[in-house]
């Protein structure tokens, strides 16, 4: 199975990534984008246009809307909106990310095990790299 080309593994490990993290949340009634969400605006208020541009590459074709996640996670009182309309964790927001971190990292660990910290940096940076070089083709 070596034999196949770095697309096959960045779908596969995508796929996988999305299966396990939605495992890890489902205790929650999340998802991983319920988490990416919550994990973005740990950072900071954002307003919804920010939020859904920083998120985008996180979302495929199918999956449930930005506008859907913000919708739940408000439902939940994880969400709120500031005066001027940017959205930010409550005080449960926040409390729920950290709960929620700790089954991310610990999803994390296992899904690193046996790769060594400079592997997995190197990993990243080729990732990278190819990433900025497919953005410059015509």
């Amino acid at each position: 199975m070596t034999d196949r080309p770095i697309g096959y593994w960045i779908r596969r490990l995508d796929a996988l990534l999305e299966e396990t993290l939605d495992r890890a949340l489902a205790e929650e009634g999340v998802g991983r984008r319920h988490w990416q969400t919550l994990n973005v605006l740990r950072d900071g208020p954002l307003d919804p246009a920010a939020l859904t541009e920083r998120l985008a590459p996180f979302w495929t074709e199918g999956a449930i809307t930005p506008a859907e996640i913000i919708e739940d996670l408000t439902r939940r009182g994880w969400l709120e909106r500031t005066a001027d309309g940017r959205l930010h964790l409550t005080a449960e927001g926040a409390t729920t990310h950290t709960r929620l971190s700790t089954r991310v990292g610990a999803n994390r660990q296992r899904l690193t095990e046996g790769i060594l910290p400079e592997e997995y940096a190197t990993a990243l940076n080729v990732l990278r790299r190819m990433t900025e070089n497919a953005q410059a083709l015509p």
